[in-house]
C-alpha cells in the first residue's frame, strides 16, 4: 500500500511515530506538511509552507497558499499515483480533498482526527461555518481515524451525526525492544519528597499555576520536573513562573523517543491533568503520556470525570483528583507516602505491556482498515 501522508505540524513528533507505526506494517508513506519550527524535518518530507502555533488565522492563509499547487505538488511527488491520503486534522483534509483529483485511481481519502479545537465547539459564525466545511468534506471522505473513543461519542456523532467509519487507534507509541523498560523503579525518585512530571506539549496555564501553588503552599513535599514544549502563545511568562519556583525545574524539549526512559525515570508521577480546552478537547483526550508513563512506570494523576479518568479507573492505576481544583489535587495526594507510592507504581508495573506499547498488530490494523475503501473502490 502505497500512502501519502498530509501532516499538519513536521515538527510534531505524533507524526513521525504514525509514519513509523505504517511503514512497520508495511506501508509505503510519502509526507507532505507544513514546518512549525527552525531545521530539517527528522526525514524527507515536502514542506508545503509554515505555519505558527495556535495562530489560526495564519494556518488558515498558509493553507490558502498551498490550496492551488496541491495538485502540482502532490502529482510530482507521487507520480504513480497513491492509494490512500492520510490527511492529519481539518486543515489537511480540505488540502487531501482537493489533491485527491490528482490521480487518476482515486485515492482512498482518510480523516485522522486526533484533537477538536475549541472553536469547533461554540455557537458563533465560524464555528457554524467551520462545522459545515468539516461536514462537506466527511461527506467525501472514506474512513475516519481517531486516538479516544469520546472523539466519537462527545463530538462526531452529537455535532456532525457522522455516517463514516471510524477507527479507533490509541497514542501508544511503537517502540524498538531496546528502549523498553524490563524492570520498576518502586521507591521514590528523593525520600521525603514525590516528585511529578509534566511533559510534552506545555499549553495548559491552570496546570503551570496549579503546580506552582501545590509547590509553594507545602513546601519541600513536592518537586516538579517539566520536560517539553512550552505554547508561549498560551502562556508567555511560562519561563518566568518556573524561574521564581525553586521547586519548579524545566529541562527543555527532549527527543523522541530516546529521552523517554530518562524524562519518566526523573519523577514518581506523570501529571495528565489538562484544563486548555475544559469541557471539551481536553476532558475527551487520551494523551501520548498516559501510554509513555504507563509503559516507563511513573503512576497518572488525573481528572476522575474525563476520558483520561474513566481510562485510569478501568486500569486500576494512579491518583483521581475530583475537581479542578489546588485543593482537590493536594487531598488526592496528602496520603501518599512512601508505600502509598510503592503501592501504585506495583499496580502500573502489574499491567500488560499492551496496554501502553503500539504492536505490529496495532500496525497491521491500522492498514487493513485503510484498504476497506480501497476494496470498497475498486468493486
Amino acid at each position: 500500500m502505497k500512502l501519502l501522508y498530509l501532516a499538519h505540524d513536521l515538527d510534531d513528533a505524533a507524526i513521525w511515530r504514525r509514519v513509523q507505526m505504517l511503514e512497520a506494517a508495511g506501508a509505503e508513506v510519502v509526507i507532505a506538511g507544513f514546518k512549525r519550527l527552525p531545521g530539517a524535518p527528522q526525514r524527507p518530507a515536502e514542506i508545503l509552507g509554515w505555519t505558527q502555533d495556535g495562530k489560526l488565522a495564519a494556518r488558515a492563509l498558509s493553507v490558502a497558499r498551498a490550496y492551488p499547487q496541491i495538485r502540482r505538488r502532490v502529482r510530482a511527488l507521487v507520480s504513480d499515483g497513491v492509494d490512500v491520503i492520510l490527511s492529519r486534522n481539518l486543515e489537511m483534509l480540505a488540502l487531501g480533498r482537493h489533491a485527491r483529483a490528482a490521480f487518476a485511481d482515486k485515492p482512498a481519502l482518510v480523516y485522522e482526527l486526533l484533537d477538536i479545537h475549541r472553536i469547533m465547539l461554540g455557537q458563533g459564525t465560524a464555528s457554524r461555518a467551520l462545522r459545515r466545511i468539516e461536514r462537506r468534506l466527511l461527506a467525501e471522505t472514506d474512513l475516519i481515524v481517531t486516538s479516544s473513543e469520546a472523539f466519537e461519542s462527545q463530538y462526531l456523532e452529537p455535532y456532525q451525526h457522522n455516517t463514516v467509519p471510524v477507527h479507533l487507534v490509541e497514542n501508544k507509541p511503537f517502540l524498538p525492544e531496546s528502549l523498553i523498560p524490563q524492570g520498576a523503579r518502586l521507591a521514590p525518585v528523593t525520600q521525603g519528597q514525590i516528585t511529578i512530571g509534566w511533559f510534552g506539549i506545555l499549553r495548559c496555564r491552570w496546570s503551570l499555576e496549579t503546580l506552582d501553588g501545590l509547590t509553594r503552599r507545602n513546601p519541600g513535599r513536592y518537586r516538579v520536573v517539566i520536560s517539553g514544549r512550552p505554547s508561549l502563545d498560551v502562556i508567555p511568562d511560562f519561563h518566568a513562573v518556573i524561574e521564581a519556583n525553586d521547586a519548579l525545574e524545566f529541562r527543555g524539549s527532549y527527543a523522541w523517543p530516546d529521552d523517554l526512559p530518562e524524562i519518566y525515570g526523573a519523577c514518581d508521577l506523570a501529571w495528565l491533568l489538562d484544563r486548555f480546552d475544559p469541557g471539551g478537547n481536553s476532558d475527551w483526550l487520551l494523551p501520548n503520556r498516559l501510554y509513555e508513563g504507563g509503559l516507563f512506570g511513573a503512576p497518572p494523576i488525573g481528572l476522575s470525570h474525563t476520558q483520561i479518568g474513566r481510562r485510569m479507573a478501568r486500569e486500576g492505576i494512579g491518583l483521581q483528583v475530583s475537581a479542578p481544583e489546588i485543593s482537590a489535587v493536594e487531598d488526592a495526594l496528602a496520603p501518599i507516602g512512601p508505600k502509598e507510592l510503592e503501592a501504585l507504581r506495583s499496580a502500573l508495573a502489574a499491567r500488560e505491556r499492551a496496554s501502553w506499547l503500539a504492536s505490529a498488530a496495532d500496525g497491521a490494523a491500522m492498514l487493513t482498515a485503510l484498504r476497506a475503501p480501497i476494496q470498497s473502490h475498486a468493486a
